[in-house]
């Protein structure tokens, strides 16, 4: 059975597959404060499994045909990492118990509200987040869906009384057609997830199908120094009534003077129309987030808020989880972790740290993710991680995919100029790496953990690590 758009979910037994992933946790939160009853499973932890079983929300670990048996669902909403074919599904459909994908429920809820749309192939969890927290704050109580965790809110998703909903909208299956935003916003296109789409062309193909999904007077908000976002706007003409934004002055919304504080942060001149507004100064860092706090004020000013309202929330905005996020710091050294696991990401990061700390020393650990995206884009990842000084690379995450013959991290070494491999290290796994790292770690060092996978856990490790190490001298 299919999913039909006016269905009342409060009154559904929905399990969800893979719910412990970023996007399907955030989910399972919305359904289970709209009143459903909500179970799920998934193959491995996480931190967002620990947040859901808080809400006594059933988990099992794994997946199984038995959970239609066991939780007799009226739906299954599966992620776009199981197999169509899974038996799971499959036994779901034989009942007849309507099978979704997860946009398809998340979608219900939205369209429902005013919604406000991310897209983008990077930035869009900090840009929602940014918009969150101005729409929070404002008073306007949105309901959020965000693919990351807000330092500030501390929670991916929740059920607002408000009538907005801001939410991060996934490309990587052209799953985010099925929503229809009033305020649809697209920070960059770029060639990724090309397991799915095979030419630049269908990428942005389906940007311009998001477009006129729009509702009726809807608004678009265009990052016009992407060469993706221009590419759309060239073979579409989607620029007329859009509000774009950029560097300079001649975007709807306009930075200049960019400036980069040493430790973190950035501030730069906010123009509007072309004219000066005010000096905005960000706890974030990278012009990166510039571009991503132009966008959130766009989308501020056409959801009504007031440019104080706007300014004030962003000044106090502490990022989302896992985005350049400080796990620690012993004695001079820093650790961070950033979930960057494309290569124009990573080249972000890593200029970023570059100009907030412009004479210490980056060590970059770096995992992989997925066998498709490295067999694609190895020789692009080599080069990006030629900004730090010293990088180690730890074999690929699969996530869902099965390993491909030939594949794996050392591509990536061996894609480096001779002065640059010389610099890289190739790490068998989690704790060789975290006392190679430590045994070379010096005074000053900035050490950055870097990926979509399970990396992010390893800046606590090193820490610890270095902890002990230090007091282990101490005593000799």
């Amino acid at each position: 059975m299919t999913l039909k758009a006016d269905i009342d979910l409060k009154a559904k037994s929905i399990h969800l597959m893979g719910i412990g992933g970023a996007g399907m946790s955030g989910l399972a939160l919305l359904l289970d404060q709209i009143g459903a009853r909500v179970s799920g499973c998934d193959s491995a932890e996480s931190t967002y499994l620990q947040n859901l079983k808080k809400h006594n929300i059933p988990i099992e670990k794994g997946h199984d045909a038995k959970h239609i048996d066991e939780y007799m669902p009226n739906i299954l909403v599966y992620s776009s990492a199981i197999p169509q074919d899974h038996p799971e599904i499959l036994k779901a459909w034989q009942q007849g118990i309507t099978v979704a994908r997860r946009a398809e429920v998340l979608s219900i809820i939205f369209n429902a509200r005013r919604g406000v749309g991310i897209a983008g192939t990077h930035g869009k969890t900090t840009t929602s987040s940014m918009v969150s927290l101005i729409a929070e704050k404002a008073g306007l109580d949105p309901t959020v869906a965000i693919g990351g965790e807000m330092a500030d809110i501390g929670t991916n998703a929740k059920l607002g009384k408000g009538e907005y909903m801001v939410a991060e909208l996934d490309e990587s299956d052209r799953s985010f057609v099925y929503f229809h935003p009033e305020i649809a916003i697209i920070t960059n296109i770029d060639w990724d997830h090309r397991d799915h789409y095979m030419t630049f062309k269908s990428v942005t193909d389906a940007f311009a199908e998001f477009l006129s999904n729009r509702k009726e007077g809807g608004k678009m908000v265009l990052c016009m120094e992407d060469p993706g976002v221009q590419r759309l706007c060239s073979d579409y003409d989607v620029t007329r009534g859009a509000v774009t934004y950029g560097w300079g002055t001649g975007w709807d919304w306009g930075a200049t003077e960019v400036e980069h504080s040493v430790g973190g942060g950035v501030s730069y001149n906010l123009n509007h129309h072309g004219k000066p507004v005010d000096r905005i100064k960000l706890k974030v860092s990278g012009e990166h987030n510039v571009l991503n706090s132009l966008a959130a004020f766009a989308a501020a000013f056409e959801m009504g808020i007031s440019f104080d309202a706007a300014k004030n929330a962003l000044q106090v905005f502490n990022g989302a989880k896992r985005r350049l996020q400080k796990m620690g710091e012993v004695g001079d050294i820093l650790v961070y972790d950033d979930y960057g696991h494309h290569p124009s990401e990573i080249c972000a990061t890593l200029g970023t740290v570059r100009k907030i700390f412009p004479d210490r020393r980056i060590v970059a650990i770096f995992q992989p993710h997925r066998f498709s995206r490295t067999a694609a884009l190895y020789k692009e990842f080599a080069d990006a991680l030629s900004f730090a000084d010293r990088a180690f690379i730890l074999p690929i995450y699969g996530s869902d995919e099965r390993p491909i013959d030939g594949v794996s991290s050392k591509m990536i070494f061996d894609a480096a100029s001779d002065d640059n491999r010389a610099h890289y290290e190739l790490s068998g796994n989690f704790d060789d790496l975290v006392k190679s790292v430590c045994a070379t770690a010096r005074d000053g060092d900035v050490i950055l953990t870097i990926g979509a996978g399970s990396v992010g856990t390893l800046g606590r490790k090193i820490c610890e690590t270095l902890r002990e190490m230090n007091a282990n001298a101490g005593k000799a």
